[in-house]
């Protein structure tokens, strides 16, 4: 118990140090070159730089959310808006995009977070530091090293105990102790209330909260109309795939035995080569109905579940695949079968485009979220856009109030995660 309140003091120590440092380099150079990006806009030049910084701005702050949720369990929404789908082309795009990121009241709360994060932040978060830190020097001076300061001239000062004599030294070892004693207990909550107060600067206040309920319910309404087409569309695939081919073939067969029908008495050997064809053709027939049923919803998919289904994908990819799957139950039925197709679409597309040698699926559920990540070492550069496979499986989750996220720098390596929000049964 007491080696494991050590380890998390010092582990929140190390934390506190590195938050104090990017929030005094990250925070302050980001507020500088979003104040002089916004300034610059009058004349022209922030119209292009604005939405870079801007975009920086919201990468930094989400960092620290995932870091606020992993160290301290503090949950930070993202707020920000929604780009459209699309984006006038050239110079038109930059500027709207830049209205859009200036209009949103996301965009101003982070800015008043990295004032807030360079100034209180820092004040609040030092402390974890300090306190294992501090106590060090309290104990080096009472080794010793106080006589050689005191000696060259050297007012010494340890808190508020003023180091000129070995009893001296000794009273700043203890206060150092008591220092030390207190981050045991102290420095994980330090590291809690600066999360706490990010939070209270980057979470939507109420009316913020509203207009993303809106935002929300227009992008379900979207989704519902999206999937009405989706499904009109397949069912249209469908028709079209069993007039083209099992429809067709099962025509042919039919036709044949008839013919056969005529020929069994007046040419035997015609009619075995043409019931040979008809058996064929039914052979056939079979194959394309089986693989249109496994298509609209794979028998692995209904028998097994999400987990066993991709491995079954995962099994077929002709590339070193990696699946983790952690489902303690089943989850509904078209939740399923969306995860199940939005995760089949990412795994061709690494397959087709990414030209990956290897991919990592990872399957788990947990506060009633369903969470999707997969990763491949491919080139890179994929991205949610207009007609692409991504902006297909956006729509599809998007049905189940489902979010889509990609990392795809070029070079690799992509990231895309998708999460459903659904419970187990």
């Amino acid at each position: 118990m007491k080696t494991s309140r050590v380890r998390e003091a010092l582990l929140s120590g190390a934390r506190g140090l590195y938050l104090a440092i990017i929030a005094l380099a990250g925070s302050i150079t980001l507020f500088v070159l979003s104040v002089l990006s916004i300034a610059f806009i009058l004349l022209g030049i922030g119209l292009f730089t604005t939405p870079v910084v801007l975009t920086a701005v919201a990468r930094f702050a989400n960092l620290r959310r995932v870091h606020a949720a992993e160290w301290s369990d503090v949950r930070i929404p993202i707020p920000y808006r929604q780009p459209p789908a699309t984006e006038p082309p050239g110079a038109a795009g930059q500027v709207a995009r830049c209205i859009r990121l200036l209009k949103d009241p996301a965009t101003w709360r982070d800015l008043q977070w990295l004032l807030a994060d360079m100034t209180a932040g820092f004040v609040v978060v030092i402390f974890a530091p300090a306190l294992v830190l501090y106590p060090v020097y309290g104990w080096v001076l009472a080794l010793g090293v106080w006589k050689p300061i005191y000696n060259a001239g050297g007012g010494e000062w340890y808190g508020f105990i003023h180091v000129n004599s070995q009893l001296a030294a000794n009273g700043a070892a203890l206060l150092g102790t008591g220092l030390g004693v207190l981050a045991l207990f102290a420095n994980p909550y330090i590291v809690r209330g600066h999360f706490l107060l990010t939070r209270s600067l980057l979470a939507p206040t109420t009316s913020m909260r509203e207009r993303e309920l809106a935002l929300r319910v227009d992008r379900l309404e979207e989704t519902r109309h999206d999937a009405v087409d989706t499904s009109a569309a397949e069912l249209r695939r469908i028709e079209r795939d069993l007039h083209d081919g099992a429809q067709a073939r099962l025509v042919a067969m039919g036709m044949d035995l008839g013919t056969i029908e005529a020929l069994v008495e007046k040419d035997p050997a015609k009619a075995k080569e043409m019931l040979a064809k008809a058996r064929q053709n039914s052979g056939e027939a079979l194959t394309e109905l089986r693989d249109l049923v496994r298509g609209i919803h794979p028998p692995v998919l209904a028998e097994r579940g999400l987990g066993d289904a991709v491995k079954a994908l995962a099994l077929r990819l002709p590339l070193e695949t990696e699946v983790d799957v952690e489902l303690p139950g089943r989850l509904e039925e078209p939740v399923e079968a969306a995860a199940y197709f939005a995760v089949s679409e990412t795994l061709t597309n690494a397959v087709k485009y990414a030209q990956a040698q290897r991919v990592w699926v990872d399957v788990h559920h947990a506060d009633g979220m369903l969470r999707i990540a997969i990763t491949d070492n491919g080139k890179g550069g994929a991205e949610i856009g207009a007609g692409s496979g991504l902006s297909g499986i956006e729509r599809r989750l998007g049905t189940f109030d489902g979010v889509l996220a990609v990392s795809s720098p070029v070079g690799g390596p992509t990231m895309v995660t998708m999460e459903i929000p659904c419970e187990l049964s």
